[in-house]
């Protein structure tokens, strides 16, 4: 596993507001059903003392860690407060931070993720679905019941995206190590070249799908830096130039970024790329056999 396992605490910020709420719900589901602890402690300003789903709310990052042992949080806080949510839990010592926050300003993020970076804290986002290792945790907003246990781990930028092709592999009977939403703002925390540095030391996982889109080069620099098995998958070849497509790091900019060209490099350096999602899992048998 990585990032976190069934013995790993999880605080919640933003605990007292909908998605919070409605999320705190759904992960603790998971952590009984597999026998985890998942979250222990909720954050919101002014709410201490109150309780969603059992668990307590305390004012602060650092009141909960006086009272808990925590090792990973989800936020849930608006655009305008999450940056701050990141670097406080970066400074209480949280090794994990998942922030599901979408639209948190770009000059926001480079700040709290560097700041966070300096702490040892790893970042999963901003505006991403979290992380989910079957059997073990749920950190976030995949929906669980897609998701079944095996050696191939995933990396996506795309919630969605995640989702469909996490169904395509358990239909077909291969089953999950981990599967990360990366996040797919300009500025993330972990990039694909972090979480597969990761997954190389996890030895559960045997082979990884990388889901991308156009926008940057994250997914190149994330096939070259591995020696694990790749199959890749790039959305959006017939994005426009200079249009952002859903997400705001979206956006092929300069003729850089594109699918096409993202497709070819990903080839060049030997890595299979599916052109729809439904054909990863024969591509991911074809890695295991070596035929």
């Amino acid at each position: 596993m990585i990032y976190g396992d069934k013995k790993t605490g999880i605080l919640v910020q933003g605990a007292t507001g909908k998605q919070g709420e409605f999320h705190i719900g759904l992960m603790n589901n998971y952590a009984r059903e597999v026998g985890g602890r998942g979250v222990v402690a909720g954050v919101t300003p002014g709410k201490g003392g109150l309780q969603v789903h059992g668990v307590p709310v305390y004012n602060t990052v650092k009141e909960a860690m006086g009272e808990h042992d925590i090792g990973a949080s989800v936020i849930f806080v608006p655009a305008g407060a999450a940056a701050d949510a990141i670097m406080e839990e970066a400074n209480a010592g949280i090794e994990t931070i998942v922030c599901i926050t979408e639209h948190i300003p770009v000059h926001d993020t480079m700040k709290a993720i560097a700041y966070a970076t300096m702490q040892g804290s790893a970042v999963i986002g901003p505006n991403c679905p979290g992380l989910l290792s079957p059997g073990e945790v749920k950190m976030g907003i995949m929906p669980a019941g897609l998701f079944s246990r095996g050696n191939v781990g995933v990396i996506s930028r795309s919630g969605t995206l995640t989702y469909e092709v996490v169904d395509e592999l358990t239909r077909a009977g291969i089953g999950q190590s981990t599967v990360v939403g990366i996040g797919g703002d300009p500025v993330i925390g972990q990039t694909f070249v972090d979480v597969l540095k990761e997954f190389e030391n996890d030895p559960q996982t045997k082979a990884v799908v990388l889901i991308g889109e156009v926008g940057g080069n994250l997914e190149e620099e994330g096939a070259k830096c591995t020696d694990l098995p790749i199959v890749a998958y790039i959305a959006g070849i017939s994005a426009p130039p200079d249009k952002r497509m859903g997400h705001a790091g979206a956006i092929v900019e300069g003729g850089e970024g594109d699918a096409r060209s993202k497709i070819a490099r990903l080839k060049k350096n030997g890595v299979p790329v599916a052109s729809r999602p439904s054909e990863i899992p024969d591509m991911v048998r074809k890695l295991f056999c070596g035929c």
